[in-house]
């Protein structure tokens, strides 16, 4: 247990040792036979340039190569890879034909899926190799699984939303751009023959075992612990521990917002309102970014004027503003919510005598959001409330959802009703996924045969009945129990069906899974499932049951979060 192990504030081991990172495996030419065209002509391309084009090639029936920023970069970072006559001849992206090149990979892609049961056999025996002997390090006397051991292959930056970076190119990681970190008295690990590590250093102080930095937006990658390993789980107990603290003074702190909203002072009122949003709304607090570096996207604290519209009033509601804008990831946030009076009249004092590129919140930022939500409890930022009401909103909608009588499959879709108000809360979308017109249609075939099954079973079931009515025997009997069962299970698979259908539906534009991995308290669930007879893989896949193996042991299904 982890509780045996404490060390003094900020060393987090004694020992690490561990093999270093696994990189890509190098660059294999294309074979002869398959061409790269340019305006028509077969074109032999320089090693660095194909490499280059295939990553192009991979993607080309992606929408992502038909947006024009994503083509703008890549054009732009292909070209630094050409040699000079390369250069000189393709100036044009359009008149580059990578079909070919895009035919040969989905032959590989179909060869793979084809390969015989003994092939698969020997990569997957091979991977397992690999695993065993860089996928684990010993930090301090534990054996623990590494997460990310292989390094990133070179490819196209891909991002989220409309990112201006999408399309350039993220490069090979040489041994030359890598930190490694192990204590002193380890064994360290090689570098590959002919390349030397950046650095090695001993620092106890972080937990990630190799770091390097990337080249697109130049922010440093880690090869870190796997989640189910004790440091790991420890900082995720911490964290719970850290929102369950602020259930006890979330009152107090409520309150005292409340009186900020009439003080004296600007800065005081800002802040309040800003940290009602946060509050309210789960928003995150946004901190500021390097100009024209990175995608235009806000949290609370960088909100904008033009932002957000007030309505005095809308659709029957007094005091709505109406948000809209670009979060993390660049997701949109879109949502019109009636406020209290008073921050709607602060919002309008905030708004006056500005353009709408001014910053709403003038006289705040997230250092001294973040200073102010230190004063009220310790260790408080603005994603513990994001975790406090995501975890509280879970146990009150399950509380209210659960229906004891429901079997089982309609109680998981309660369960996954609650996680998906949780979702919405922290607007965790997704777009639809692309099959998914097709898998409905599928389903809804399924549940049409269901349905038809259940007519001839029921037909069955009647002309049992009459049958047995005239004949009145023991035989006649039983075939009308048998009949009744058949019938009693078709519905319950049917039903099963139908439920799986509804829940597909209100899923579309929901990602569940950031939420249930990162902001609900995992005790919630285990208690929820121990108290109803759920089975647990019911609502966590293996690497999550690994992931919450902590709170699967600690939690009883009277827990309270």
């Amino acid at each position: 247990r982890w509780e045996e192990e404490r060390y003094p504030e900020g060393i987090k081991w004694k020992f690490l040792e561990h093999k270093g990172p696994v990189f890509a495996p190098p660059y294999e030419p294309l074979p002869e036979n398959v061409k790269f065209y340019y305006d028509g002509k077969v074109m032999k391309l320089s090693t660095k340039a194909e490499e280059v084009a295939t990553f192009f090639a991979k993607m080309l029936d992606h929408e992502y190569t038909t947006k024009e920023i994503f083509r703008k970069n890549f054009f732009k970072d292909w070209r630094k890879e050409m040699t000079s006559e390369e250069k000189s001849t393709i100036t044009n992206l359009s008149k580059c034909d990578f079909t070919h090149m895009s035919q040969y990979f989905k032959a590989q892609t179909e060869a793979r899926k084809q390969m015989s049961k003994e092939e698969k056999q020997k990569i997957k025996e091979d991977n397992e190799r690999l695993l065993k002997e860089y996928g684990y390090c010993v930090m301090d006397n534990h054996k623990e699984r590494i997460a990310n051991f292989k390094i990133e292959p070179p490819g196209l930056f891909r991002g989220r939303g409309n990112h201006p970076k999408m399309g350039m190119l993220k490069r090979r990681i040489m041994p030359e751009d890598i930190i490694i970190n192990c204590s002193k008295d380890s064994k360290i690990p090689s570098p590959p023959p002919g390349h030397k590590w950046k650095e090695v250093r001993h620092d106890n102080k972080v937990t990630w075992l190799v770091s390097w930095t990337e080249n697109i937006q130049g922010s440093i990658k880690y090869i870190m612990l796997n989640p189910s390993s004790r440091i790991k789980g420890e900082k995720d107990w911490q964290k719970y521990e850290t929102a369950r603290r602020l259930k006890k003074c979330v009152d107090k702190i409520r309150n005292q917002y409340r009186e900020d909203w009439k003080s004296k002072e600007m800065k005081v009122r800002q802040r309040a309102v800003a940290l009602y949003f946060i509050d309210k709304l789960a928003l995150r607090a946004g901190n500021e970014k390097e100009e024209g570096e990175t995608a235009d996207t806000v949290g609370c604290c960088s909100l904008r004027v033009e932002h957000i519209k007030l309505h005095p009033e809308l659709d029957g509601q007094e005091y709505v503003v109406e948000f809209d804008f670009l979060g993390k990831d660049s997701i949109r946030y879109y949502n019109k919510v009636p406020v209290e009076k008073r921050v709607f009249k602060n919002l309008q004092l905030f708004m006056e005598n500005k353009q709408p590129e001014d910053d709403l919140f003038d006289r705040l930022n997230t250092s001294i959001l973040n200073k102010h939500l230190q004063d009220l409890m310790e260790g408080l930022t603005a994603k513990v409330f994001r975790t406090y009401n995501a975890s509280i909103t879970l146990q009150q909608q399950l509380k209210e959802l659960t229906n004891p009588d429901d079997n089982i499959p309609a109680k998981i879709l309660s369960y996954n009703r609650a996680n998906r108000a949780v979702a919405i809360l922290c607007n965790h979308q997704r777009a639809p996924p692309k099959t998914f017109e097709k898998s409905m249609m599928n389903l809804q075939s399924k549940i049409d045969a269901k349905k038809e099954q259940l007519a001839d079973a029921r037909r069955e079931l009647k002309s049992a009945k009459a049958d047995a009515k005239v004949r009145r025997d023991e035989k006649s009997k039983k075939t009308v129990e048998s009949k009744k069962k058949a019938v009693q299970r078709i519905e319950e698979q049917l039903m099963k069906l139908e439920v799986q259908a509804t829940d597909r539906e209100e899923n579309k534009q929901i990602a569940l899974g950031t939420s249930k991995l990162n902001y609900l308290d995992p005790r919630i669930s285990v208690a929820w499932c121990k108290k109803w007879g759920i089975p647990i893989e019911k609502i966590y896949n293996k690497t999550q049951r690994e992931k919450f193996a902590w709170a699967i042991d600690m939690a009883e299904e009277d827990y309270e979060f």
